[in-house]
């Protein structure tokens, strides 16, 4: 039977130990729908089952010589179950063992990826719940905005680490379909039961049609996925690698004891995991070109998609596999700087607060051009003689006669951006 791999065993999906067990079980399955059919004889299925094997070094001797690694690896089988082989593969073609294989295996890949994305999703949860009230400094274009929390920070990645498990478990079914319909598809000498059959057994639908091979828009989504997420996840890295800048140091890495940073500075110490997440991301997202490029095949079938396929499948799927643990690590060690987001905040000496300003001016009666142009002129005092913001509206008269003083100072209070951190996350996390 096809054997169920534990989460840290990514590659052995992809040896040609579990290829050639899953080409094997296809093979027999059929045989027991083709017995059932009386289009061979039961007697022999018995003993298909017992004796099926392959010696691998065997297939690979076989296919030097005939350079077909199906009819190598039914060579190899037949050696192990002597005359009965003569009704393995009955009616079928290389494609039918082939792709039924491949979207086996990608769904095994996905189902370990999955289990990933949840041990990902559980670490954000976790940190999110953690810094709910742990206010920072929203930043657009890099520069100050308004404050916000770390925990919301947190709450955006689990929101889209979700989402992408959402589309990974739709790539995953999306894949997991199986083809057993002959040359070009047509089920001219074989029945769609035997498609059916082994379909059904192996966890998979059937292919609703076929060209003889499975059409490779499937493949391109489940790939585009994978893509999707490798991008979700330097999104992640690049704002670690970014909070750990020295100048910023609102986060980072963990470094533990007896690492080192630099060859030649003993005193660094560098975003590296975020780092090679990033680079990791590059590499997955360029396996789906290939993947998008294969959807276009020359008529009923070529095997251009074939090679590709042989390294994207594993490719992809391990360094996934890999970086999703590296994330999880990651976040869960994530050393936090509250007292550094908090001097952070207050760098700007108050300017974070400038549009509850101008919303106060307008609703006072100003209008929004005149508003603007009194908070704005005040603002670059603190920008470029390093004012107090709050101090700079005090002092001007305008600003004071539409709003007066009382209003002005009760505008500088954190809390009124942090008033919906509840709402947000119940939106997430749920209650």
């Amino acid at each position: 039977m096809i054997p169920r791999y534990t989460r840290a065993e990514m590659a052995r999906i992809w040896e040609p130990e579990n290829r050639f067990r899953i080409w094997l079980e296809i093979e027999t399955l059929a045989c027991e729908a083709q017995a059932e059919l009386g289009v061979i004889p039961r007697e022999v299925v018995p003993v298909i089952r017992a004796r099926g094997n392959f010696d691998i070094a065997r297939i690979d001797a076989i296919e030097a010589e005939v350079k077909h690694d199906v009819i190598a690896f039914l060579t190899s089988v037949a050696e192990f179950v002597g005359p009965e082989a003569r009704f393995i593969h009955q009616g079928m073609t290389s494609s039918d063992v082939l792709d039924t294989c491949l979207s086996m295996q990608m769904v095994q890949a996905a189902d370990l990826l999955l289990e990933d994305l949840d041990l990902v999703l559980a670490s954000i949860r976790t940190r999110a719940l953690e810094h709910k009230e742990t206010v920072c400094i929203g930043r657009s274009h890099g520069i100050h905005a308004e404050p916000v929390t770390f925990g919301l920070k947190l709450a955006t990645w689990y929101a889209e680490m979700d989402r992408n498990r959402t589309r990974l478990r739709a790539a995953r079914e999306n894949i997991a379909t199986g083809a057993i319909s002959g040359a070009v598809g047509t089920f001219a000498n074989i029945d769609p039961y035997v498609e059916e059959y082994v379909c059904a057994r192996m966890g998979l639908k059937p292919e609703p049609v076929s060209t003889q091979v499975i059409p490779r828009d499937r493949h391109a989504e489940y790939f585009c996925a994978l893509a999707i997420i490798a991008s979700s996840m330097e999104r992640i890295a690049v704002e670690v690698r970014h909070l750990q800048r020295t100048e910023v140091l609102e986060a980072e890495e963990f470094f533990s004891k007896g690492q080192k940073g630099s060859s030649a500075m003993p005193h660094k110490r560098n975003p590296i995991l975020s780092e090679n997440l990033t680079g990791q991301a590059r590499y997955i997202r360029s396996l789906c070109i290939p993947a998008l490029e294969n959807v276009a095949l020359w008529h009923e079938r070529d095997i251009s998609h074939s090679s590709v396929e042989r390294y994207i499948g594993p490719d992809a799927t391990v360094a996934l596999d890999f970086s999703l643990r590296r994330l999880n690590g990651l976040i869960k060690n994530l050393v936090v700087y509250p007292e550094n987001m908090q001097k952070n905040l207050d760098q700007m000496k108050g300017l974070v607060y400038s549009q509850k300003i101008l919303l106060d001016l307008t609703q006072a009666g100003v209008s929004r051009e005149d508003a603007y142009r009194l908070v704005q002129r005040n603002a670059m005092k603190v920008w470029e003689q390093g004012k107090d913001f709050q101090q700079e509206l005090l002092a001007d008269p305008e600003v004071v006669g539409a709003l007066g003083e009382a209003k002005i100072r009760e505008s500088f209070d954190l809390n009124y951006h942090l008033k919906h951190v509840d709402t947000i996350f119940k939106r997430v996390f749920g209650e």
